[in-house]
């Protein structure tokens, strides 16, 4: 695959739904991902500037959402991370026509779509296949989903995308695995959401925005991602206000046009890099940031005595020899954010005395404590509380990543422990972040896919 290209062949690639040339594609992009370790050199510090790529949580439900319209739609900034290989999958294996002409852009063309049930082996590969509910529901006023896969962080129920929906008018039953939603017609509804969810507060506006009607959505999450989800929606016609507060009102629409639309940057890509530079005591400079989105992290670094300086699309960050311990809890926006918790769980480890970090957002989000045990971290987990005993050295070992953002933390344990760590379990980490080996050798830092 040419390097920041979607696709395999240099001229732009139709894909087409049930066509040998898209299966075609996915081995050939697939093939880059046949690596099956990192091995990171430790005892390195990051250093220089990195410009920071398109939100995959912003990706993941805008191209969905880009099957609401029989009109044009043009992403720009998207990042090349396998999670939106296999959403482009399903999207043309539906019928849209996708193209990708420039790096990091899209071209979606969903007018001849007319299927309401994507396939059942590319949705289990993504847990983000879930938005097609909402954007299968609003365009046909029907779906049929099976359960979708991903990182495996404890039960993450879909019951509050199913009250939304059934109060938009939708029946909802589950037969077999599969999650089949028919509406006679979408009304406008008052949704309260018994807990703070993302994934059910896009989905819900995805299916609401063709409603009859108006529909408010309290106890809305807040995140970024919603309100890039939300612009791109009214980008093509839609009429979504307050997404970045707790209350979202949607004016539903008839029909929908073309859009282009350009993806926040990452914050929690940024934040990785933060917490790197930070734990190698290094030194770099995050660029194309939107640093409000990174307020959190900014303030947990600046408390544990790490220099942190903020531009207007940049964040510096300077690592100290000395850290100062810390508790961390995290919470939907504006708290902490539940994945940047397994890198600055490693972050932690350097700072002399007792850290702790309370999850309260997912229950297993403490599958990486085993292994970093395996590096020597003095970790004890209590329920929803880890216990780390900070001041300790890591010493490189084989460990393997459970998850996406897992993954990403054994990569800054590597770097900063004695001796060479060898990482599997590396598909979890191209999902999420884009060329990771080499936008870290642009830091300074040696670290290589292996066979081995």
């Amino acid at each position: 695959m040419a390097k920041g290209s979607f696709h395999a062949a240099a001229k732009p690639l139709q894909v087409v739904q049930n066509g040998a040339e898209g299966e075609n594609l996915l081995k050939a992009r697939d093939s880059i991902h046949g690596t099956k370790c990192l091995i990171i050199e430790g005892e390195q510090r990051i250093r220089g500037d990195i410009r920071i790529n398109g939100a995959k949580n912003a990706a993941v439900a805008i191209l969905p959402a880009s099957l609401l319209t029989e009109r044009s739609v043009k992403v720009d900034n998207l990042p090349n991370i396998t999670d939106i290989h296999k959403l482009v999958d399903i999207i043309a294996a539906l019928g849209a026509k996708v193209n990708s002409p420039l790096k990091g852009q899209l071209c979606v063309d969903a007018s001849a779509v007319n299927g309401f049930a994507p396939p059942a082996n590319l949705v289990n590969q993504l847990r983000a296949s879930y938005y097609l509910m909402g954007s299968l529901l609003g365009r046909f006023g029907q779906v049929e989903v099976p359960m979708p896969g991903g990182c495996d962080l404890g039960p993450r129920p879909i019951d509050q995308h199913i009250k939304g929906f059934t109060a938009l008018g939708a029946k909802v039953e589950l037969e077999h695995g599969v999650v089949k939603i028919k509406a006679r017609k979408l009304r406008g509804a008052h949704i309260y959401l018994d807990v703070v969810s993302v994934g059910a507060t896009i989905n819900i506006m995805l299916a609401a925005v063709k409603a009859e009607g108006k529909t408010i959505i309290e106890n809305a999450a807040k995140e970024p991602e919603i309100v890039d989800t939300a612009n791109f929606l009214n980008a093509m016609g839609c009429q979504v206000v307050g997404a970045g507060t707790d209350v979202i009102k949607i004016n539903g629409v008839k029909s929908l046009g073309e859009v282009e639309h350009k993806v926040i940057p990452d914050r929690i890509e940024a934040g990785t890099f933060m917490i790197a530079a930070a734990a190698t005591c290094g030194e770099a400079q995050i660029c194309d940031v939107i640093p409000k989105h990174l307020d959190p992290l900014s303030a947990k670094l600046k408390e544990v005595g790490t220099e942190v300086e903020v531009g207007p699309d940049w964040i510096q960050v300077r690592g100290k020899t000395k850290l100062l311990p810390s508790d961390v809890k995290t919470f939907p926006y504006p708290g902490f954010p539940t994945d940047l918790q397994p890198p600055v769980m490693v972050l932690l480890t350097r700072a002399q005395g007792t850290s702790m970090i309370t999850e309260n957002v997912f229950e297993r989000r403490f599958r990486h404590v085993d292994e970093l045990k395996k590096m020597g971290a003095q970790i004890k987990v209590e329920g929803r509380t880890a216990v780390i005993e900070g001041g300790h050295k890591l010493f490189g070992a084989p460990v393997k990543a459970m998850d996406l953002r897992g993954g990403a933390a054994f990569i800054i344990a590597g770097l900063k422990s004695e001796g060479k760590t060898i990482l599997t379990g590396i598909e979890h980490i191209d999902r999420g972040y884009e060329d990771i080996v080499e936008r870290f050798k642009k830091l300074s830092v040696s670290i290589e896919r292996s066979l081995v």
